[in-house]
């Protein structure tokens, strides 16, 4: 079950500006990766349940933040049907996001008062996702779009909450190009996750990282 409502999950991705995403089928290596990431100030994790039993590997995720990371909002990107959703939320998700936009996600996340993100690229689908309840639509993938689109959907409906993901940079120039279109937060996954030269995760660059992006976030809003 959630430990936060979908309020709740909106205003802390309104307030820090941004989303961590990553995968790992080890427990081991994703708890220390979720640490990096929580040392760096980020409040959201997006676990992009990507491999085969990735639904055993994020229940030991979140119970590991419950007990350990006050504060720290568990979702799931890469979900792609209501069956996959229902699982992952019974698990504790507070967050569902999905590469396309599906009613039936929507439903199984409505019903259950679970924020649900869905991937949309054209202003009919950030339209449906809406009127679906959906309160921030994911923008995916966000390079092929960029801060222009985002630009172009605010300009007839200032009130969509929009988050890119694909295409972001941790850079001050990408980050103020992004957040000065409208942006309300931004997901970023591989460009976060630094690595050492042997492939390993280097924990300690990712909780720099971190901290540096949200202190840029922090910045260009303003």
């Amino acid at each position: 079950m959630a430990q936060f409502t979908r309020i709740e999950v909106a205003s802390i991705m309104a307030e820090t500006g941004m989303v961590p995403l990553f995968y790992h089928p080890d427990i081991e290596v994703s708890k220390k990766v979720l640490k990096a990431c929580y040392d760096g100030g980020a409040r959201l994790m997006e676990f992009t349940a990507r491999g085969d039993f990735a639904h055993e590997v994020f229940g030991e995720l979140t119970k590991y933040a419950i007990a350990n990371l006050p504060g720290m909002v568990m979702g799931v990107g890469s979900v792609t049907d209501a069956a996959s959703a229902s699982r992952f939320m019974a698990l504790g998700a507070n967050f569902i996001v999905t590469p396309v936009l599906r009613e039936d996600i929507a439903i199984a996340c409505n019903r259950r008062k679970v924020l649900w993100s869905p991937g949309c690229g054209t202003l009919t689908e950030i339209t449906r996702a809406e009127e679906l309840g959906c309160e921030i639509v994911k923008l995916f993938p966000g390079d092929i779009y960029g801060p222009q689109f985002v630009k172009g959907v605010k300009a007839p409906q200032p009130w969509t909450n929009i988050m890119p993901t694909g295409g972001v940079s941790p850079t001050k120039e990408n980050l103020e190009a992004w957040f000065n279109a409208g942006v309300t937060c931004v997901g970023m996954g591989s460009k976060l996750m630094a690595k050492k030269a042997s492939g390993e995760f280097d924990y300690d660059a990712i909780e720099a990282k971190v901290k540096d992006t949200l202190a840029i976030i922090e910045e260009v809003k303003k």
